[in-house]
């Protein structure tokens, strides 16, 4: 079984020389001495997959969850690496490796789907502002410093600068800031008026009622303002409670017919 050796080292002490383990792969059908030796390469190339992670530490994931990423990064670079192509296996690893770990920030730790434009400008605003405020003074990056620092736009800085916050989604729940008697977000919030929708179908109904004739329009009155049974206006006109039924139904659906028209 030919296994993976400690020959010369490249220049990072984490990038081991498997060049001889990946031409054996190469040549293996598959089975399980091709899966072992992937797995010997897999581990010998661990320590450079947990340092690609851990330059990811500190951005609100932990970092055992990161090298976990990076690992399976590492994998996939494994079992897709073609060394008949002629670069060297790190050269095609850390491109693979980092990228799966920034799908992971993109796909896993944002609350909302962030364009990923935007995603890019907030990391390069959040580079710099750190880079500024490391000055004597302290003070915070205005825009047109981390213009200067970035090479961005000022439109493309205050578009990073108002995702710098946006990682994560606040909770209704929370306080506002300098809030004292446990005012939270939640109570900033508008709800539905249904008192303005009734405005709406009144103010389309009036014209259409003036123009009805003057029994329909007495009907309507005395049923819907003065909410009298049909039974009692039946009585007080002279006509069967059936026949103040029809004229409401059909009055009604008139006016239905006759708002929608006009809408369209």
């Amino acid at each position: 079984m030919t296994s993976v050796r400690a020959r010369k080292r490249h220049p990072h002490d984490d990038a081991p020389d498997t060049s001889e383990d990946f031409r054996r792969i190469e040549e293996l059908p598959d089975g399980p001495e091709k899966d072992e030796l992937r797995q010997r390469v897999v581990c010998a190339w661990m320590p450079m997959a947990q340092r690609i992670a851990a330059t990811y530490r500190n951005r609100g994931e932990s970092g055992e969850d990161l090298e976990q990423v990076a690992l399976l990064g590492l994998v996939k670079a494994v079992n897709r690496y073609d060394a008949s192509r002629g670069s060297a296996f790190e050269s095609y690893a850390v491109p693979t490796i980092v990228g799966e770990v920034k799908r992971h920030f993109r796909d896993h730790l944002w609350s909302l789907h962030v364009p990923r434009r935007v995603q890019e400008l907030r990391q390069k605003v959040r580079v710099a502002v750190q880079e500024l405020t490391r000055t004597p003074d302290g003070r915070r990056p205005s825009v047109e410093d981390i213009v200067q620092q970035t090479g961005l736009s000022p439109d493309e800085v205050r578009t990073g600068m108002g995702a710098l916050d946006s990682f994560s989604a606040l909770s209704l729940d929370a306080e506002m800031t300098g809030a004292t008697d446990g005012y939270s977000l939640a109570d900033t919030l508008g709800e539905p008026e249904p008192d303005y929708d009734r405005i709406v179908d009144r103010e389309a109904v009036k014209p259409k009622l003036e123009a009805l004739p003057e029994r329909e329009r007495h009907i309507l009155y005395l049923r819907f303002f003065c909410d009298m049974t049909q039974s009692r206006i039946a009585d007080q006109l002279g006509m069967s409670q059936m026949h103040v039924s029809r004229l409401i139904s059909r009055t009604c659906a008139q006016l239905g017919e006759k708002v929608l028209a006009d809408a369209a």
